[in-house]
């Protein structure tokens, strides 16, 4: 007899934990009433859902807009009581008498005695998979709001009261003390990211046959793939075939949208009087997520996004691991990230040191164009950490334009040793003579000197033109950017001075280089700028007709004219500007 009690209780069991199924009917607000008692399903740990108990308290009318309720509901259950609703449970179903009601979306406070927590309609959700896509599978990118989505806000203060449970997104492949360097990143990003957590996934974007997902199933939306990895997991909300709905809220607001759909597994939760969260491993890619809206995200199984590539190669060490990883087509997002993988290769590794120096070479692939590629030197891993936020703020100019929407296929860092550190300090600049004519030669003496090394010096011939004849000039030494800024190629360009693309990117190709100096003869002037054309000294008669025609066409600033300019020192970083004066004879 016992036996047989043992196996009845097992099934029993069995039962309990069979999650609802997917095409459960819809309980409609309207049937809803205070006290009643239901389960929310969600995944604790591993890939299995589980329930947990919880009771309505009510209906909250219009609470995320017209139209748009919020059910309240006491959890009850002892396991979630005392830890609160968790950061990773966002879009976990609630059913009552076999029926779905909505789905587990919003924390209510923090600091709370009893816990309480908000949940989406399923009926709002279900609007979110009639949306149409956007134009190319792309749609709009707004910038996402700046600042914390789960910050540590006091007590009374109204946002804390009440806001949306954001996923739990989570970096793979990457050393601590880089996810910490590039925390202010993707907080400016309105991303919460946590260096805990794991990758299982392959770095292939292509959406693999995958295994029937459930209401309750964890899953995770993935901003990158390979071996850097960042994603948001959450719950399934609802399933129609491959049709899946989840979250509950907003990710990012994006609307129409592409990004990938992975599997994923909850290692554990981290309970926390402020904020509990799962812990998660991101698996392979199996769909793509195609909506991201006010009541939930929505997307297909078996379905690719398209993704931006991005390797890291060190062609001066054999034995290096290449990293390669994938990045989501996305304004704001494909920087940041791309320039974590970079950060990881120099500063994560044991194998990384770089302490003398390294120069990372950027390579851009933009279809149907010649690529575009930047070089920049380091003086070792702590300038790169002190020069970031740059390199993203640069990498931001190079890859995205105002004129076409047009994304990268591309990303290659190329990170080499230099020999010996690459720093350089400049002692002396000597013009051998101040006034000189037509015709004559004058010599451009440059003291410098390495890193730990003796002294130096560098000697470049100046050949006086005729056309200098009766100017008075200026000897200039300086390195490329701030020559750039001085004679007017500023790397901020308006959107008004280039008409296209193609123009923008042959902007982007016309800067100096950044390393090294540049020797320059330069003439004060005032430049009319038509697009990237620039006339020096133009008739104020011609420049009062260009400007009335289109002011933001042509624009007029003081700047200087390079006359006559060589580079040398190439390979060594300065910081220096030495200016001479000139004067040249009739």
């Amino acid at each position: 007899m016992y036996p047989f009690r043992f196996l009845a209780l097992l099934a029993f069991c069995a039962v309990g934990l069979r999650a609802q199924p997917a095409d459960a009917p819809v309980l409609p607000l309207s049937e809803l009433k205070p006290g009643m008692k239901g389960e929310v399903w969600t995944v604790f740990k591993g890939s299995a859902p589980e329930p947990f108990a919880v009771q309505v308290t009510g209906i909250l009318q219009n609470a995320l807009g017209p139209g748009k309720s919020m059910i309240l509901c006491e959890l009850t259950d002892p396991r979630v009581q005392g830890m609160g609703a968790v950061a990773g449970m966002s879009g976990s179903p609630l059913y009552i008498d076999g029926k779905v009601v909505g789905v587990l979306s919003y924390q209510i406070q923090r600091f709370e005695t009893v816990r309480y927590a908000g949940f989406t309609p399923i009926s709002d959700m279900l609007e979110v998979s009639a949306l149409p896509p956007g134009k190319d599978g792309l749609g709009p990118t707004p910038i996402p709001v700046k600042g914390e989505r789960q910050g540590t806000r006091g007590a009374g203060d109204f946002a804390a009261s009440f806001t949306p449970m954001t996923p739990a997104f989570s970096l793979g492949g990457l050393a601590p003390e880089v996810a910490a360097m590039l925390e202010p990143q993707f907080s400016a990003l309105g991303l919460n990211v946590t260096a805990l957590g794991g990758n299982t996934g392959t770095g292939d974007a292509t959406a693999a046959a995958p295994t029937a997902l459930h209401p309750g199933d964890v899953v995770a939306v993935a901003l990158a793939t390979g071996d850097i990895s960042l994603a948001g997991t959450g719950t399934v909300s609802h399933v129609d075939g491959n049709r899946i709905l989840a979250f509950g809220h907003p990710m990012l607001s994006l609307g129409a949208t592409e990004l990938p759909m992975a599997s994923a597994e909850v290692v554990t939760i981290l309970p926390s009087t402020l904020n509990s969260v799962k812990i998660s491993n991101t698996g392979g890619v199996i769909g793509s997520f195609s909506q991201d809206r006010l009541s939930g995200i929505y997307g297909e199984l078996g379905r690719k996004a398209p993704m931006v590539a991005v390797d890291v190669v060190f062609p001066t060490r054999s034995s290096r691991k290449a990293l390669h990883f994938e990045v989501v087509r996305h304004e704001q997002l494909l920087p940041a990230i791309a320039a974590t993988g970079l950060a990881q290769a120099v500063m994560g590794s044991n194998e990384s040191g770089f302490s003398r120096g390294f120069k990372v070479t950027t390579t851009v692939d933009f279809p149907g164009t010649a690529p575009v590629v930047l070089s920049q030197l380091y003086p070792g891993p702590q300038g790169f950490r002190q020069g970031l936020n740059e390199f993203v703020s640069n990498l931001s100019l190079w890859l995205f334009n105002p004129y076409e929407r047009v994304f990268p296929e591309h990303i290659r860092f190329s990170v080499e040793d230099t020999a010996e550190v690459p720093a350089g300090s400049i002692e002396q600049m000597l013009v051998s003579r101040n006034e000189a004519g037509p015709g004559d030669r004058v010599d451009l003496t440059v003291g410098w000197r390495g890193y730990q090394r003796d002294a130096e010096s560098e000697v470049v011939r100046l050949d006086i033109p005729r056309g200098w004849a009766g100017k008075e000039l200026e000897v200039i030494l300086t390195t490329g950017p701030a020559l750039d800024e001085l004679t007017g190629r500023a790397h901020s360009v308006p959107i008004a001075q280039l008409r296209n693309f193609e123009e923008y990117i042959s902007a982007l190709r016309g800067f100096r280089e950044t390393d090294g100096l540049y020797l320059a003869v330069i003439e004060k002037t005032r430049l009319t700028t038509d697009q990237r054309a620039t006339t020096p000294d133009l008739p104020g008669s011609l420049e009062r007709i260009a400007r009335s025609a289109d002011e933001a066409r042509f624009q007029r600033r003081d700047a200087f004219t390079p006359l006559w300019e060589q580079r040398v020192l190439p390979g060594r970083l300065f910081n220096i500007m030495v200016r001479r004066p000139l004067t040249v004879t009739d």
